[in-house]
């Protein structure tokens, strides 16, 4: 019903993905040149996907297209919202009271909002690492200080909280708000409900503000089930809860989120600061609500061929590059690989990927906060065929970098 192997040209549509790279991941202009082509490369990096939108989606959009106006236009209805609602009870068991419903172009402008709202000068924000960075560069707007917590990796590469060390950073007079990740990027890791309640008790035992990212919530593994931070902090104000149907169902570009804001105060100052006085894009509003109401079997068709991805993944790179050290993540559609035993002395992963095997991947600490190093963040939201070109390509490099190496030893 839904094909996840069409392969669809992006070019010449203004995508991060296709045309954005050199600014994003090198800090570099069109000047910067590589031994490939634009479009000879495999873009395994951005959290975006490379199959096509739920048509469901697409034609609710087209739909909102033949009204032909396209004024001003908030949410004034229940509709939305009960199609939301009903979302979150058929996904989750856990609904809020409408009142509690804000919305923002997206959860990192809402980080970014709330750190300057709910923090002072003096104050810092707290996350586990390793992290995305906009966790650190919504602190950094604000003039925020940074509070790290690393989480701790066996030798499979399997994370879990060290809640000793999250308890003693949660204790720091300064610290005043904590950035959750739930599900966590970029490791992927599903968070238990016993882990979510020690966190819970830790965060409101210190009074801390607590924002729980969930925008990753609906991408995981068949089987598995999203526990929202909110179902076990279910008294707590101090929790602001976002979701987003933009990495779900591959509609990031229309920028609109769900940002579920509990205490009436903040609720009222979030609604006065907002840059758009609670105007949304009509063409947004009518994709979210197609997603909620009619996204289901695409989204299970992507879960199955995404779990489908990691297990080649998973294979190839136990055969092929048995160095690198890949745990399934229960969560996304992003591979957290360790390379650095296939690359030692190679710190600049993503020009030497991009250089010597054509391909776009993030990595290292440059890109993500805290115990980075070694790492590459892989996109694994594309058809089978270009995630073959891309591994065997990067693999191809790192067998010719370590034979050259081996090659000048001698």
């Amino acid at each position: 019903m839904y094909n996840f192997d069409e392969i669809i040209n992006r070019r010449n549509t203004n995508a991060l993905n296709t045309d954005g790279f050199r600014g994003y991941i090198f800090h570099a202009g069109p000047e910067k040149k590589f031994p490939y082509k634009d479009d000879e490369f495999v873009r395994m990096w951005v959290a975006d996907m490379e199959f096509a939108t739920a048509p469901e989606i697409c034609q609710a959009i087209k739909d909102r297209v033949d009204k032909r106006i396209f004024g001003y236009t908030g949410i004034y209805t229940d509709d939305y919202y009960l199609s939301f609602r009903k979302w979150c009870l058929d996904h989750y068991d856990w609904e809020f009271p409408k009142e509690e419903l804000c919305f923002s172009p997206g959860v990192i402008p809402a980080l970014y909002q709330f750190g300057e709202t709910l923090c002072t000068k003096d104050e810092k924000v707290l996350i586990n690492t390793p992290a995305y960075n906009y966790f650190a560069h919504a602190a950094e707007y604000s003039g925020l200080g940074i509070l790290t917590s690393p989480l701790k990796k066996d030798e499979k590469g399997y994370y879990t909280i060290d809640f000793e060390d999250f308890e003693r950073k949660c204790a720091d007079p300064s610290c005043k708000l904590v950035f959750w990740c739930n599900p966590q990027n970029p490791t992927g890791r599903m968070w238990t409900e016993e882990e979510l309640k020690k966190v819970a008790e830790i965060v409101e035992k210190y009074n801390l503000w607590i924002i729980s990212d969930e925008i990753h919530c609906d991408l995981i593994r068949q089987g598995r089930k999203h526990i929202p931070m909110a179902k076990v902090m279910k008294n707590y104000k101090k929790l602001i809860t976002a979701m987003a149907p933009s990495k779900t169902f591959n509609m990031a570009g229309l920028q609109y989120s769900n940002i579920i804001i509990r205490d009436p105060a903040l609720r009222s100052i979030f609604k006065d600061r907002d840059k758009l006085f609670g105007m949304i894009n009509p063409l947004s509003l009518a994709a979210a609500k197609a997603a909620y109401d009619y996204g289901d079997p695409w989204l299970d068709a992507l879960k199955t061929y995404l779990d489908q991805n990691f297990a080649f993944v998973k294979d190839f790179l136990t055969k092929e590059m048995p160095e690198a050290v890949l745990n399934v993540p229960e969560a996304t559609y992003l591979a957290w690989v360790d390379v650095s035993r296939c690359l030692p002395g190679v710190d600049d992963l993503p020009s030497f990927f991009a250089y010597k095997a054509g391909v776009l991947l993030e990595g290292g600490s440059p890109m993500f906060v805290g115990n980075a190093d070694g790492y590459v963040r892989l996109n694994l939201a594309m058809p089978r065929s270009i995630l073959k070109t891309g591994l065997e390509r990067m693999r191809d490099a790192i067998n010719k970098y370590n034979e050259t190496e081996k090659g000048e030893e001698k």
